[in-house]
């Protein structure tokens, strides 16, 4: 009984991860991941914290 519950959990959880790398036409491109002037990370859509991009 309980090998059962592990494979079905293991199950719906691979269902999930295959969801979550789905992409969807209207989500358009990710965001650029570090500023191209200082290399800082950037969060969110606003400009860099460094002011320069």
């Amino acid at each position: 009984m309980i090998v059962k519950a592990v494979t079905l959990f293991l199950i719906a959880m691979a269902v999930l991860a295959m969801f979550g790398r789905l992409r969807f036409p209207w989500q358009g491109k990710r965001l650029q991941g570090k500023c191209p002037r200082c290399g800082a990370p950037r969060v969110g859509r606003g400009p860099c914290p460094c002011g320069k991009a």
